[in-house]
This record gives C-alpha cells, sequence and structure tokens, in this order.
C-alpha cells in the first residue's frame, strides 16, 4: 500500500517574544545571592511541545490558522475495546504519542485510567478542509458563508470501520487513525465539497482530490509507515482470533462543524440532540 498522506498543521497564530529593555531604562538590580532559587530540574528544561505537530507553511504576523472540522468524542461503550488496539499499538510502535498530548502511548497503557482520561476522552475531528494560512480581512466572510452553507444540515451517522496510518505532507509525522469508508462517508464527501467552495472564492487550496475521512488517535516522529502497517495487520489479526471482528470500531452521530481559526472557535451549525 502506498504512504497516504495528510496535512495537519498547528493551531497556533502567534510566535512574539517579549519585547527587550530600551535604551535609557535603569538596568534591574540583581537580587542577593541569598534571595536566588536553585536551578530547575533538567527535565523541567525540556519543552512540553517537543513533538507536537508542527506548522505545515510559515508565521506571517497577522496572519491566522484555520481548520474547519467535525467534532468526535468516543462514546463509553467503545472505549474499552479502543485501549486494547492502544495497547496492541504501543508493543508494535513503542515511539507513538497520544495525539495532541505529547504522552508517550506506552506509558499511557500502563494505567486505564490515564489512557482513558489523556486519550480516549479528548475531542477529535475529521478535517473537512485543509489547515491554511488566512488574512484577519478574511476572518468574517469565510465564517459567514460556511454557516451560510451548512445551514440546512441533517444528523447521520458515521462508521470509523477501518484502521489506517497517514503521513503528512513532509513526511514529519506519521499517524494512527480510524478511516470512515462506508457509513457516513457520502455526507462527509458533500461536506468537504462544500467547504473546498468556501475555501476557493476565498484564494484558498482546495481538500485532497480523494479525501479519506478519518480521526488521528497516536502519532510518531518522521515517516513510520512501515511500522505502522505490521501493527494494524496485528490488530486485524487479533480482533479477528477472538472474534471481534465487527463493521464498526467506533460509531457516533454528526451533529455538528467547527471552524478554528487562531485560538477562537466558531460553531458553523450545531444540531440538537
Amino acid at each position: 500500500m502506498d504512504v497516504l498522506v495528510a496535512n495537519y498543521a498547528s493551531d497556533s497564530d502567534s510566535d512574539g517574544d517579549a519585547p527587550a529593555a530600551t535604551a535609557g531604562e535603569a538596568a534591574p538590580v540583581p537580587p542577593e545571592p541569598s534571595a536566588l532559587l536553585p536551578p530547575p530540574p533538567l527535565d523541567l528544561l525540556q519543552p512540553p511541545n517537543f513533538g507536537s505537530r508542527v506548522r505545515s507553511f510559515p508565521h506571517v504576523e497577522g496572519n491566522y490558522a484555520l481548520h474547519v472540522y467535525i467534532p468526535v468524542v468516543i462514546p463509553s461503550d467503545a472505549k474499552k475495546h479502543l485501549a486494547l488496539v492502544m495497547r496492541r499499538a504501543a508493543s508494535f510502535v513503542p515511539d507513538l504519542y497520544a495525539i495532541d498530548a505529547d504522552y508517550a502511548l506506552s506509558e499511557l497503557c500502563k494505567d486505564e485510567q490515564k489512557l482513558e482520561k489523556v486519550l480516549l476522552s479528548r475531542e477529535f475531528h475529521v478535517s473537512l478542509g485543509r489547515t491554511v494560512a488566512i488574512q484577519v480581512h478574511q476572518i468574517e466572510s469565510l465564517v459567514a458563508m460556511l454557516r451560510q452553507k451548512f445551514r440546512s444540515q441533517q444528523r447521520y451517522w458515521m462508521d470509523f470501520n477501518k484502521w489506517e496510518h497517514f503521513v503528512n505532507d513532509d513526511c514529519t509525522r506519521s499517524f494512527l487513525s480510524l478511516e470512515v469508508t462506508s457509513t457516513g462517508l457520502p455526507e462527509i464527501s458533500k461536506q468537504i465539497t462544500m467547504v473546498d467552495d468556501v475555501y476557493r472564492l476565498h484564494g484558498l487550496p482546495e481538500f485532497y482530490k480523494n479525501p479519506r475521512p478519518h480521526i488521528s488517535l497516536a502519532w510518531a516522529l518522521g515517516d513510520v509507515s512501515c511500522k505502522l502497517k505490521q501493527a494494524i495487520k496485528e490488530i486485524e489479526k487479533s480482533q479477528s482470533s477472538l472474534g471481534t471482528s465487527q463493521k464498526s470500531n467506533l460509531r457516533c452521530k454528526f451533529s455538528h462543524v467547527v471552524c478554528k481559526i487562531g485560538k477562537k472557535v466558531y460553531d458553523i451549525c450545531k444540531l440538537a440532540d
């Protein structure tokens, strides 16, 4: 199977530093030696996001990262099954991390409560458009057009029925994901087309030609396709041997589309339960 490619980017919108002191300001008086604190432990000097997803486009002052997606929350009755799969995956790919959390999956799997809290209880997303940079003057019209496009949506089921691996465009990150290949695929594909229409009007790049709607649960540095392929093969084999090869690993209803611009979140459509 060829390497699957997906676009992932950071949601950060600012990289500003604290301003330096200007000429003429009095230099700060150093504290007395007795007032100095001891140096921090070395592990605290490691930035918390040392392995998080990197922006796929350069930061430009006044630009904001745009991401349009369907939020997905894992139902309680699916968490036990997914926890077993995550343990299996971590045993074959020990350098996996929980998505967006930067916790080693192998460590989380040692504590069932922590695995559920850090990974399986968070909000996942199905991307409906590429993560791209937009300018501040585009925000109002883009949000308004998206809301207009999605004004008459209805609820539908999404079956995440296939384990798959994806690699980002520059091959710096690999992802273990659950893909929608049947129930829900026509509806999501139509929604991607709707987002593409709005992107096109704003001069933004459209989504991939053959969309592969999915949620990602874990990631690793670099291109580890071979390891992930083997892990998926073993996951499918273990499910089959236990008689748990099921139509869907995760099933949930569509009810919400979100547009995140920088650090601000806009509801594009939200359907009542």
